[in-house]
């Protein structure tokens, strides 16, 4: 089987381009795979990939960012999606080639827009697999319009989280696909886990607001107070960096707090660790949380939409607390830096527990996924019935309607908004 990913840029640094290498990776063991990129801005990827992966991109923006058709706005990627202004038509062109020319078997989308494209782009001998690294109620209503319409021209739709699979099931009209939830896998670990001796909380991912790093700090100012020989290390980069630096000063953590920058691979930190802080108002699924349990380290974190809830264990492996609240996230952190014993036993449950995000389970099912994607669509069948029934479609069929109210009036209010400019 040929399995070939789409993703918008292999060359950069997050969750999704880790999954994805991750899994293509995996999968190169048995089958012939590759990783398209439909951007790239530099000589070498951040990540390197399995040496048995292709990797490709489409537009190279060291050479074509001044393309006469990059400087015009993509047509096929949705208008309403988080990176419409990164596509051209000089990108609806290249991918509609790609897709086109492809002799893979399956084609994997790694965005909302990137899905668009291979649901109506892509031949018909060639199965069609999406995947959401967001969710659902996070896409604005215009989006979810846009998505609920083409859509239904995919085999396959795969959610980080069960909760996120029930959403698109529920509130999406997609007869006929298969929605499915498949989390990301965490390489197993080289290094030997964290006993829970270090005086350290690590936390780790792009310094953005959503993440809300602000709040780990000002959570751990209740540990400096009562225990002022722990550290917190956080690592990453990002926008917020200045403004982080000024809260530590401004709390007068600078002895106890440090942004150490980015850090690739992460394993080598984590097991320096004996807590690790998540504080994200939402978290489509938390792969940093992953990482730092198979490490060794119960993590706290707060419990938002979907993740966190599915991964940590409340009491055995780690802590949810609620959202923004930094006096609860504080005392959690507290409950594990007194009791050496507490963090050490649940620092073991968490390397226990997630072990069912390692390669093998996780690629097992992906694997088994694409291959009946491919049989079905070889067969001329789709996906499996829908879940939910009569009820499910009705349900749909509301919030279908809602969305594309919503989508109108915003639609209204910038028309408006534009005349009186």
């Amino acid at each position: 089987m040929k399995v070939s990913f789409l993703i918008h840029n292999a060359y950069g640094i997050g969750g999704t381009i880790t999954t994805t290498f991750n899994l293509a990776g995996a999968l190169a063991e048995r089958h012939d795979v590759e990783i398209v990129s439909v951007l790239r801005h530099r000589e070498h990827p951040n990540l390197t990939p399995h040496p048995d992966v292709g990797l490709r991109a489409l537009v190279d923006l060291r050479r074509e960012k001044d393309h006469p058709l990059h400087r015009r706005p993509a047509g096929v990627f949705p208008s309403a999606e988080y990176r419409h202004h990164q596509y051209s038509e000089l990108t609806d062109l290249r991918i509609a080639e790609y897709l086109e020319g492809t002799d893979a078997d399956v084609v994997v989308g790694t965005r909302p827009g990137l899905n668009v494209h291979l649901a109506l782009q892509a031949p018909q001998r060639v199965a069609r697999v999406g995947q959401e690294h967001l969710t659902l109620d996070n896409h604005p209503p215009a989006l979810r319009t846009a998505l609920r319409r083409a859509y239904r021209r995919l085999d396959v739709l795969t959610t980080v989280t069960e909760a996120d699979a029930r959403a698109y099931r529920r509130k999406m009209r997609l007869p006929g696909v298969r929605v499915e939830a498949l989390p990301n896998s965490v390489p197993d670990p080289v290094l030997p886990a964290a006993d829970g001796s270090a005086k350290v909380v690590i936390a780790a991912g792009r310094l953005v607001p959503v993440k809300r790093y602000d709040l780990i700090i000002e959570a751990f100012a209740q540990v400096v107070a009562e225990c002022p020989d722990w550290q917190l290390r956080i690592y990453g980069k990002g926008e917020e960096e200045d403004r982080l630096r000024a809260r530590i000063e401004a709390l007068g953590l600078w002895n106890n707090v440090f942004l150490m920058g980015a850090a690739t691979p992460m394993e080598a930190e984590w097991v320096k660790g004996s807590i690790g802080a998540a504080a994200s108002n939402f978290e489509p699924f938390g792969m940093t949380i992953v990482e730092a349990m198979r490490c060794g380290l119960p993590v706290v974190s707060t419990d938002c939409p979907y993740g966190p809830g599915e991964i940590i264990r409340d009491g055995e492996d780690g802590r949810l607390v609620p959202v923004g609240d930094s006096q609860a996230f504080g005392a959690a952190l507290l409950d594990l830096v007194r009791d050496d014993e507490l963090r050490r036993r649940m620092g073991e449950a968490a390397v226990d527990h997630a072990r069912r995000f390692a390669p093998g389970p996780v690629v097992a099912q992906a694997e088994r996924l694409l291959e009946e994607a491919v049989a079905a669509r070889s067969g001329g069948r789709r996906g499996t019935p829908g879940r939910g029934g009569m009820r499910h479609a009705l349900l749909g069929q509301g919030h279908a309607a809602r969305d594309l109210a919503h989508a109108a009036a915003s639609g209204a209010l910038r028309t408006v908004r534009g005349r009186r400019r």
